[in-house]
């Protein structure tokens, strides 16, 4: 709702916070930290309409389909860190999950005046990336208004992708017509209308749930461990997947290690290779053959 002078839940002064440049450090603190809790509740009220998201993600993406993240500012920012942090996490295609930025990279570490407000900016960029039905368009714009989120849903509904429009504002306050949307009503900011602080942290809890829930819709989780691992971009990962083939299959650490060496530092062909006594091209085989799904396997 809006309060008695028009403002949007985002932008209303939250009486809690009314005299925070005059408390003590912990008290301030303690302040945020009660604050915080409700974005747990607000996540919880939502979490039919983030599930139904998931689900729709993980359709497309799954007959080949993109995910495509588009927010302004710090929507903008969490959504190239989540898209960002796909492929070393699931070594996923780095096409597969894109993220759009109003005012391109230069917004992520400077703020571009005006680059919201334009309307037409995201049309263009998802136009030259070849949207079409097969895709789907996250918008995400805390306050529920942002040009550059609503120009992209309404080209992504012209194109015919699916799309998914997140905001933490009521519906009724700024509608949309995106095929789910997601209200998670954190209420007012401690410090007012900075987004940054319960609806950024709402933000990113929900591209959380949403991205890993996806790839583990798509077979690259089995149990809680992450078995497609890109053990190539550092050694930490490398160590991951050699553990994590421990785990699946009794294996020794150092002969896990070979193994995860033999089948390309891809841990859930190494898993497959051990279980079905074959190569790597005989295990890939076998996992196409089930959609990646180790359990299948």
């Amino acid at each position: 709702m809006t309060d008695s002078r028009g403002h949007f839940l985002t932008e209303q002064p939250n009486p809690a916070s009314r005299e925070l440049d005059r408390l003590s450090t912990l008290d301030a603190l303690d302040l945020i930290q009660r604050e915080d809790v409700s974005v747990h509740r607000a996540l919880y009220a939502a979490r039919e309409s983030i599930a139904r998201a998931i689900d729709l993600v993980a359709e497309k993406l799954a007959a080949g389909g993109r995910l495509f993240y588009v927010g302004a500012g710090t929507s903008g920012r969490l959504a190239v860190l989540d898209a960002t942090e796909c492929p070393p996490t699931f070594h996923s295609d780095p096409e597969q999950v894109q993220a759009l930025i109003a005012g391109g990279p230069d917004a992520l570490t400077h703020a571009v005046e005006g680059a919201e407000d334009d309307a037409a900016t995201a049309a263009v960029e998802l136009a030259s990336r070849g949207l079409s039905e097969k895709d789907v368009v996250f918008g995400i714009t805390a306050g529920g208004t942002t040009p550059y989120v609503r120009g992209a849903i309404a080209f992504a509904r012209q194109r015919g992708a699916a799309t998914v429009f997140f905001a933490c504002v009521p519906f009724e306050q700024a509608p949309d017509v995106a095929d789910v949307s997601i209200r998670v009503l954190v209420g007012p900011e401690v410090l007012t209308g900075s987004t940054r602080l319960k609806a950024g942290t709402a933000t990113k809890l929900v591209l959380n749930a949403v991205s890993t829930l996806v790839m583990t819709k798509l077979g690259k989780v089995h149990g809680n461990l992450m078995v497609d691992v890109n053990t190539r971009a550092n050694r930490k990962l490398v160590d991951r997947g050699a553990r994590i083939v421990v785990e699946l299959t009794g294996l020794g650490y150092e002969q896990a290690k070979q193994l995860l060496f033999v089948a390309d530092g891809e841990a859930k062909t190494a898993i497959a290779m051990h279980r079905l006594k074959c190569d790597a091209p005989a295990a890939r085989k076998r996992l196409a053959e089930v959609g990646g799904r180790l359990r299948d396997v």
